[in-house]
């Protein structure tokens, strides 16, 4: 029997790609989701054009037709958030509780840049010249390639797609190989919203076709990524060579620092959803446990009873608190980071092999190390995993010192009563977002994303620092002479 592959999406028409691959369930290996459409370079060519053709109707386009459109695709979104959350949780591997709120997230994001189009794009000056009127005006730079990871294959490609719409500007949308089934269906409800041809394009497919297409052809003016460090820098250098913009979310190796004075259900609880919420495979997750002496011993106690009680298995069980790892080749990574962590020296104290009474599918416990330091591969290099690491440390300043030592600098939070010292931890930890009392990954939609050092290049994403990326500044001087 032959398989329909799902279908690109190009110039307003769904088109079959070169060629196609299956989308295979990681909770269940016997589960073929679906086989989906896979683009050439020529294919991507074609969507750009058709982008690039769209551009100058769509930028001209009233902020009421753009409104009501994204409004359209968020109405939607948040109406089918069961059926999209769990399309997300059977392909990535996220739980249906976390799956579901994702989807929901992407519903709101829409509907937040439905509102933002509707906003002032144009500021008064007084000038410094007698008879001169000054003003700024912010336009849309064009065709946007939208490049998006597999492990929020809803709310990335939503916070780009949403603001890239919002402010006048065509996209040519890449998800990630892996989560196909999330990506075609945003694009099905995107389609149907009554956009012009060419405004909104998808094209699955590989990195090296598609990803690489995208980056290279000069009619697009700006790509927005999020993936790893590598890859970001390799976008980004080839951008720069050609003069276009640039937003690059990348990696992160994020700290949370318990003090001796923390609530220590709390610190668990927190270090728990930040290290293991989501398997693990998120840029924001708490892989650098930072905890000082005092509540060390209580609080790797505390964290091994909770681990040992976290229930592992399919991500569509409503009982599951974490789901599989996403593909094969990152259970192997993860495997890999765990010889690493055990030949340099470190404890490990919980998990690190696969859990008992799991189906088939890429599963691994929530796996912790203790008396790690920071010099330890383990706590230098971004594993995207269910794996994170305890370092014990004398005070304050030293956990600070070590939380700072580090190529990265997306997230980090902080468990204390202490306020002078979450009042400097704030102003000191080298990082784009802080968390006081919480899980370093939970962002707030309509708040900028943003990252320091080897995290994040470009201007921030989400809430209205988006417009800084997807519009350009144009300085207007009228004399009145």
């Amino acid at each position: 029997m032959t398989v329909q592959p799902f279908p690109n999406y190009i110039a307003g028409t769904w088109v079959a790609g070169c060629d196609s691959a299956p989308n295979i369930n990681p909770s269940d290996l016997n589960d073929t989701i679906g086989h989906y459409a896979m683009a050439s370079a020529i294919d991507t060519f074609q969507a750009i054009e058709a982008a690039s053709n769209a551009v100058e109707s769509w930028s001209r386009s009233t902020s009421l037709v753009r409104a009501e459109a994204l409004d359209k695709i968020g109405t939607e979104i948040v109406a089918r958030k069961d059926e999209l959350g769990d399309m997300l949780a059977r392909e990535e591997g996220k739980t249906l509780r976390e799956a579901t709120a994702e989807a929901h997230r992407a519903g709101s994001l829409f509907k937040y840049f439905a509102q933002d189009a509707f906003r002032e794009t144009v500021s008064g000056f007084r000038s410094i010249r007698d008879n001169v009127e000054l003003e700024v005006r912010r336009e849309p730079i064009g065709v946007v390639g939208v490049i998006t990871p597999w492990n929020f294959p809803l709310a990335i490609p939503a916070w780009k797609i949403a603001p890239a719409l919002a402010y006048g500007n065509t996209v040519v949308f890449k998800p990630a190989e892996l989560v196909p089934g999330s990506a075609w269906m945003l694009s099905d409800i995107i389609s149907r919203a009554g956009l012009p041809e060419g405004v909104f394009n998808l094209v699955m497919g590989h990195g090296r076709d598609v990803g690489q297409a995208i980056v290279d052809h000069p009619d697009v003016a700006g790509v927005s990524f999020t993936g790893s460090t590598a890859v970001g820098r390799k976008i980004g250098a080839a951008l720069f060579q050609r003069g276009a913009r640039m937003q690059l979310e990348m990696g992160g190796k994020n700290p949370l620092i318990v003090l001796d004075d923390a609530d220590l259900d709390l610190a668990v609880e927190c270090a728990v959803q930040g290290a293991y919420f989501s398997t693990g495979q998120r840029c924001t997750a708490s892989s650098r446990l930072i905890v000082t002496r005092g509540i060390h011993d209580a609080f790797i106690d505390a964290m091994t009873n909770r681990l040992s009680d976290l229930k592992v298995g399919d991500a569509r069980d409503l009982q599951t608190q974490m789901g599989p790892v996403v593909s094969a080749e990152q259970l192997d990574i993860d495997k890999t980071y765990i010889e690493i962590g055990r030949s340099e020296g470190a404890e490990l104290i919980h998990g690190g092999m696969r859990p008992e009474n799991t189906p088939n599918g890429y599963y691994l416990a929530p796996t912790l190390f203790a008396s790690s330091s920071n010099e330890m591969r383990i706590n230098r290099e971004e594993i995207f995993g269910p794996i994170a690491s305890v370092q014990c440390v004398g005070s304050y300043d030293e956990a600070l010192h070590i939380a700072n030592d580090t190529d990265y600098g997306l997230s980090g939070g902080i468990i204390t009563t202490d306020i002078n010292r979450q009042r400097h931890f704030r102003d000191h930890a080298q990082v784009g977002m802080v968390q006081i009392n919480l899980p370093t990954a939970g962002m707030d939609f309509h708040a900028p994303f943003t990252g320091k050092k080897g995290s994040s290049y470009g201007p921030p994403e989400k809430g209205g620092y988006a417009r800084e990326f997807f519009t350009a500044a144009k300085v207007v001087h009228e004399g009145r002479g």
